[in-house]
């Protein structure tokens, strides 16, 4: 039995039902004279994507190869001459003494020293050779376009010349205070009397480190049965 219900005030005829509705989209006439892809020649078939074909990856140009920095060069001529001066200073000045106590004596380890100094000067002259070179500093902002501060390289070193002058007359204690306040007053610090207290701390610290921790005496000078 269908599913369509008969009515019985319409005589138990079903109603029609609406006509069909084509889907189907009509088809492309032909244009005369023009000829179908499937019929094409091979050759005239025309290709579904022009792709060049993939040879190998093209080479990198990485630039010229960089050139040594003969600047190097003075820091290898460095150490190989502080490496000469150090085992000719082994085997001409230092003595033969030796003893129950030191049966090497004083001579090998400097002798040692200097071998290593020719030998890593030796590697830094090839390494240069070759192109090695030492990164820059990442971390530090440097402008390499400013002027150096010849007042602040003077004022620098003045209080070293002081420090060095006064040590042996005045004492470290003293020497040592006016050579801190001076690198602090030459690098730009204006805090006169914080900076003086500082300075006889350090020298003070200094001094009793050395005497005490080391067994070094520094001068003690105007201050000698003070301190």
């Amino acid at each position: 039995m269908s599913g369509m219900t008969t009515r019985p005030d319409r005589g138990g005829e079903q109603p029609p039902r609406p006509p069909a509705v084509e889907t189907s989209v009509p088809p492309i006439p032909e244009q005369p004279g023009a000829q179908r892809t499937a019929d094409l020649p091979e050759v005239t078939r025309p290709a579904t994507a022009d792709v060049p074909p993939t040879v190998g990856e093209p080479a990198v140009d990485d630039g010229p190869a960089p050139r040594p920095d003969r600047a190097q060069y003075g820091v290898c001529a460095f150490l190989a001459l502080v490496g000469g001066l150090v085992i000719l200073d082994a085997t001409t000045r230092i003595g033969h003494a030796v003893n129950s106590a030191d049966p090497i004596g004083p001579r090998p380890v400097p002798i040692l020293l200097g071998v290593l100094l020719l030998i890593v000067a030796a590697i830094y002259a090839v390494d240069v050779a070759c192109g090695g070179a030492g990164e820059p500093e990442a971390g530090e902002d440097v402008d390499l376009t400013t002027p150096i501060d010849w007042r602040t390289v003077l004022l620098l070193i003045g209080a070293f010349l002081v420090n060095a002058v006064l040590i042996d007359r005045l004492g470290w204690v003293i020497s040592g205070t006016l050579l801190f306040w001076g690198s602090a007053f030459a690098l730009g610090n204006r805090h006169y009397v914080r900076n003086l207290l500082i300075a006889v701390a350090l020298s003070l610290i200094t001094f009793y480190t050395f005497a005490i921790g080391l067994g070094v005496n520094l001068p003690a000078g105007v201050l000698q049965g003070i301190l």
